[in-house]
């Protein structure tokens, strides 16, 4: 009997550990076929930038006029940075801002379209996360007003700069939130230390979230997780605390711009809801740390490209 138990287990041991070694390949196809997506939609935007045509030219006027190529390629930005942002839960600034600066849009309309799109991303975010019950009350509270702060202060910053003369900086910025995901991909959780001075780290990163077009949750979330603090309330009360950031910079930039980047908005709000349903379906069949790997260089290349060229202007 021991025996025939023995074997049992064994066998069951055995299936198991099949399953996951069937589930570890398949995890594995998933992360290249996205890989590989993400690579090619980025090389397409580029392709489109600086040789495609507009292809609905013999469409009826209005559509034609909808179509235009701009609103195509803040459409094709706003997916890879959704699908981005839907796979890792991060990024979504820092990708869409170094992709639209790659395109030659200005900085502050770069984050100011950003921002806007991200009131309606985060705010839905940031519910979902306090219905399920994930923010940390105490947390948020701590981080909301220096937030916001440096978000006004990020946005007015950004207005009152020369847009060609703050580029590089900007670009030099992202490739270093870049290097900083990749770092992330390989951080280990440590024991969980009393985090002190949440008031000028929040500050930090609404600031640099304004006039860097992103890098709120990689600033925040990854300090305070680095840390050891529970990843569960902290990207809750983080994202929470995203949407009054959001607003924040956005009210500054549309207060001084006016409506200019609309266009910008909406290719990234249609971008985002097609590749928010995919990105959903694949979020738990990928492995994050190469993709993020991935991500991190995609963007260091973007931005070294922006940097170069705005040098040899």
């Amino acid at each position: 009997m021991s025996k025939v138990l023995s074997v049992s287990l064994h066998t069951e041991k055995k299936i198991l550990s099949e399953e996951s070694d069937d589930s570890k390949i398949e995890r594995k196809k998933w992360t290249i076929y996205l890989s590989i997506v993400i690579i090619l939609l980025i090389a397409l935007l580029f392709l489109f930038i600086h040789f495609g045509k507009n292809p609905f030219h013999n469409l009826p006027s209005f559509a034609e006029s909808f179509l235009q190529e701009e609103i195509l390629i803040f459409i094709l930005v706003g997916f890879v940075a959704q699908m981005i942002d839907g796979a890792l839960g991060m990024a979504y600034g820092v990708s869409s801002t170094s992709m639209m600066l790659s395109a030659g849009v200005s900085p502050e309309l770069a984050s100011a379209g950003v921002h806007t799109a991200e009131v309606f991303t985060s705010g839905a975010s940031g519910l979902s996360h306090l219905f399920h019950g994930n923010v940390n009350k105490k947390l948020f509270k701590n981080l909301i007003i220096p937030g916001t702060i440096g978000a006004v202060l990020g946005a007015y910053v950004l207005t009152s700069i020369d847009g060609n003369a703050i580029k590089p900086f900007v670009s030099a910025y992202l490739l270093f939130m870049g290097m900083l995901i990749i770092k992330k991909a390989f951080n280990k959780i440590k024991k969980k230390t009393k985090t002190k001075r949440l008031a000028p780290l929040a500050l930090v990163g609404g600031f640099v979230d304004s006039v860097g077009g992103g890098g709120w949750g990689p600033v925040v979330s990854s300090t305070l997780i680095g840390k050891g603090r529970n990843p569960k309330y902290t990207i809750g009360s983080v994202n929470l605390a995203e949407f009054f950031v959001a607003v924040a910079s956005a009210s500054v930039f549309t207060i001084i711009l006016g409506f200019q980047n609309w266009k910008i908005v909406l290719g990234l709000i249609i971008g985002g809801v097609i590749a928010a349903p995919l990105a959903a379906i694949i979020v738990g069949r990928i492995k994050t740390k190469p993709l993020m790997i991935i991500v991190g260089c995609l963007i260091i290349g973007l931005s070294l490209n922006t940097i170069i060229s705005a040098i040899l202007k």
